[in-house]
């Protein structure tokens, strides 16, 4: 089995009235390719940038990101 990190990010984008990556990566101190990435599932935020994502959005970082184990 392996791990891996999913993420809500372009859902939660969208719900609060289509914020841009570029939006994004601004409020929390990182670039449009950062955030892109990470929404892709390419990168791994660091703790600090999952908790500033989670608290843009409101919502609890279980909401934003979950650890989910698929079968090889």
């Amino acid at each position: 089995m392996t791990e891996q990190l999913t993420n809500r990010i372009r859902l939660l984008r969208f719900m609060q009235g289509e914020m841009t990556q570029a939006e994004l990566g601004e409020k929390i101190g990182v670039t449009r390719q950062t955030i892109a990435a990470i929404e892709a599932g390419k990168y791994s935020p660091s703790l600090e940038a999952a908790f500033k994502i989670s608290r843009v959005f409101g919502v609890p970082l279980e909401e934003v990101f979950q650890w989910q184990q698929q079968a090889d």
